[in-house]
């Protein structure tokens, strides 16, 4: 009988928008180049056996995960920028310092660009997104922002 394994959940990173030949060896050994990996997993379909697309992986502190989520973010493996966000066992009660709407962006604004222009004033809670229109796929002029202090957002809006 396999044992259940209980993973640190403050210790914990989620990796998005993975290649589907992104295999357990193959994250671990990117993620050790952030700190020390403790475990990775990746959910496999039951019928197929293959990846769907996201995964988690271990440190051995938070510090390293979050270490891991400044860095790693919208790092491109196999071509693909990964989408690096702690862990959160319900996001629902994540703590927002601020959530600060950024309006009037020009249609050639990604994702990337406003996590390195806005990551600079603080720690942010979630990646910035920018809205899109689900048919066509089409800039919404509009993102949001959200900070884990109020000062990181006071700082980006001054």
């Amino acid at each position: 009988m396999a044992q259940k394994y209980e993973r640190n959940q403050d210790a914990s990173i989620y990796v998005g928008n993975l290649d589907d030949r992104v295999t357990d060896e193959l994250l671990w050994e990117l993620m050790v180049q952030a700190g020390p990996v403790v475990g990775v997993h990746l959910p496999k379909d039951r019928v197929t056996q293959s990846t769907q697309g996201y995964g988690f992986v271990e440190f051995q502190t938070e510090a390293d995960a979050q270490y891991a989520v400044q860095v790693m973010n919208m790092v491109k493996l196999f071509g693909k920028p990964m989408r690096i966000n702690m862990s959160a066992q319900d996001r629902r009660t994540q703590d927002i310092g601020a959530k600060l709407f950024i309006g009037n962006l020009d249609p050639t604004i990604d994702d990337k660009l406003l996590y390195d222009t806005f990551g600079t004033f603080g720690p942010m809670v979630q990646m910035p997104h920018c809205a899109r229109d689900q048919v066509s796929g089409n800039a919404r002029g509009f993102a949001f922002v959200s900070y884990a202090s109020f000062e990181a957002a006071d700082a980006a809006i001054q």
